[in-house]
């Protein structure tokens, strides 16, 4: 069992900067693959960033690739969403998960997880 603890978020204006993070419990950390998700009011949850277990492999959508950084400190347990250069339509609760392999294939082509946090707001003002 993997529990996932996000913070960081808060009401920013646009062009601004936010960084989240997410702690996991657990000693095993650098065998779960690791993302970020998103849902805005009224749409589906889906995959904003993902980072291979051991930290090789990141994968962005379009939407935020190039303004986003994904990482992690497999040392610290800790997986972090370096946000730059936020707009309006970047405002969602955003959610880290854990998936039980390696690799984040089941993120990207599924949008799954084995493991979810409770969410942290991030609100961005125009």
């Amino acid at each position: 069992q993997v529990q996932l603890v996000e913070s960081g978020g808060g009401l920013v204006q646009t062009g601004d900067s936010l960084r989240l993070s997410c702690v996991a419990s657990g000693r095993t950390f650098n065998r779960y693959a690791m993302g970020w998700f998103r849902q805005a009011p009224g749409k589906e949850r889906w995959l904003v960033a993902a980072i291979s277990g051991l930290g090789g492999s990141i994968y962005y959508s379009d939407s935020v690739n190039g303004r986003f950084t994904i990482s992690r400190d497999n040392a610290k347990n800790t997986m972090y969403l370096q946000m730059n250069s936020l707009k309006s339509e970047d405002t969602a609760v955003y959610y880290c998960a854990a998936d039980n392999n390696y690799n984040y294939n089941d993120m990207v082509r599924g949008g799954t997880a084995d493991y979810w946090g409770q969410g942290t707001q991030v609100t961005v003002s125009s």
